[in-house]
């Protein structure tokens, strides 16, 4: 059964935080703020469904919790890279070298 963080942030059994009454992750919020910058009226911009509420509630927990967050977004970079570096050999990509589709 799911925790309540706060009143806009709930804590799903595998520890996930999210913006409570959405199907947003909390980091998802945060990542639009160390990523792209953007401001909280920014964010509420490109994603209306999210109010500003939701959005400052969202960003309280990611500073309460900064490092922790920051840590999970340094391992999914890396895993998304490692990702990116396997499928650039991947048998499809082979296979489309071999007819000269690409490089």
């Amino acid at each position: 059964m799911p925790t309540l963080a706060s009143t806009m942030i709930e804590i799903d059994e595998q520890g996930t935080a999210w913006v409570r009454g959405t199907q947003v992750k909390v980091i998802e919020v945060a990542l639009d703020k160390v990523a792209h910058g953007w401001s909280p009226e920014e964010i509420h911009f490109q994603h209306p469904h999210l109010s500003l509420a939701q959005i400052h509630g969202a960003l309280a927990y990611y500073y309460e919790h900064q490092t922790e967050f920051d840590e999970q977004m340094i391992l999914d970079v890396k895993q998304s890279d490692a990702w990116a570096r396997q499928a650039q050999d991947s048998p499809v990509r082979q296979r489309l070298r071999k007819m000269g589709d690409l490089p």
